[in-house]
């Protein structure tokens, strides 16, 4: 019988972006390193996302492809240096031309990607040596772990190797709520790179008034590039209740997050942070279905127009009016207290 354990495989992952998709990859490392310590298990990644990767234990080498249209000389340099890895397997998991083409690229012996039917571009089943079969889980997680599977992982387990850094960042906000060192704070997340995803500014407001008079929680505001103002139409609309949280790096906002009594957020990066890190989340789900992109613990909640939505998995919807704004403030209220509640009863 093969032993897998003793076997030193070169393997190359292949996720280029986005962070929350990321993240939602992170447990292939875990499961290859379980069935293969001996192992090098290489990441190559799009620039703009290489941050959470620079936190993620099990990584032997992290490749950096550059984005700027000017560095193309720089990519196939980068590309060309793949071959000399001598991988023994490449697991394309974005599923885009792309990512396949690398993956082919890169020389490995086995490619390895996801079924037609399950790639977001199905031209890129034309790089693949070797197709994973899909888990009958509906989670992305367990899609992306098929990968790991087809290389005899056992995928049980969804363990996420990020390593939470040291940062001021979190004493920064208690500082700025007027809160004392450990006490408990509130992360909002009203921001999402697709608008359809994104819940009022006013509701989050008022999600924070009602963390402040009924659990006297102070809330911090995440936010991204180009989101500032949208944190300060939710600090506008909470009656002082929270406040914008503090410029972060990923790093500190891993930390952030780690720290926080709750998040609550749409489908994207933070959220999916949250739940790699064991926080408690209520995530609010519109156009993209929690089944697929929720939270994963038994104990997280989300509230869902997902089956109401017209505009399934897509990032612009001409509907006069969003599902995610058919969600009263009520039914979010309603979450957080029990997924507090949850909290209060674990502890």
């Amino acid at each position: 019988m093969l032993d897998f354990a003793m076997m030193s495989e070169r393997i190359l992952i292949v996720r280029l972006g986005s962070l929350g998709d990321i993240v939602h990859t992170l447990p292939v490392i875990s499961a290859l390193k379980r069935a293969m310590p001996h192992s090098q298990i290489d990441w190559i990644v799009d620039e703009r996302n290489q941050a959470i990767l620079e936190l993620t234990q099990g990584l032997n080498r992290l490749i950096v492809l550059p984005t700027r249209a000017k560095s193309i000389i720089g990519t196939w340099k980068i590309l060309r240096e793949l071959r000399q890895q001598h991988y023994d397997a490449a697991l394309d998991l974005q599923g885009l031309m792309k990512s396949a083409v690398v993956a082919r690229v890169s020389g490995a012996k086995r490619i390895i990607g996801f079924s037609r039917e399950h790639l977001r571009e199905s031209a890129a089943r034309l790089f693949y040596t070797e197709v994973c079969a899909p888990s009958n889980k509906p989670h992305v997680i367990d899609k992306n772990l098929s990968g790991a599977a087809a290389l005899g992982a056992d995928v049980t387990l969804k363990e996420f190797p990020i390593s939470v850094p040291a940062s001021a960042k979190p004493a920064e906000l208690r500082s700025k709520l007027g809160l004392q060192p450990s006490t408990d704070y509130v992360l909002l997340n009203p921001g999402a790179a697709w608008p359809n995803k994104r819940w009022p500014p006013a509701r989050f407001g008022e999600l924070a008034s009602w963390l402040k008079s009924h659990h006297n929680l102070g809330c911090g505001v995440l936010w991204g590039p180009g989101e500032q103002s949208l944190a300060e139409e939710v600090v506008a609309f909470s009656n002082g209740a929270a406040v914008i949280a503090p410029r972060t790096t990923i790093g500190d906002l891993v930390a952030l997050i780690k720290d926080a009594r709750l998040v609550v957020s749409g489908d994207t990066g933070p959220m999916h942070i949250a739940a790699a890190v064991e926080t408690a989340i209520v995530g609010i789900y519109g156009p993209t279905d929690p089944l697929r992109n929720g939270p994963w613990a038994p104990g997280d909640l989300t509230i869902s127009r997902f089956s109401d939505c017209g505009c399934h998995h897509r990032r612009r919807c001409g509907a006069a009016q969003w599902c995610l704004e058919s969600i009263p403030v009520g039914d979010v209220i309603d979450a957080v207290e029990q997924r507090l509640q949850i909290v209060r009863d674990n502890e």
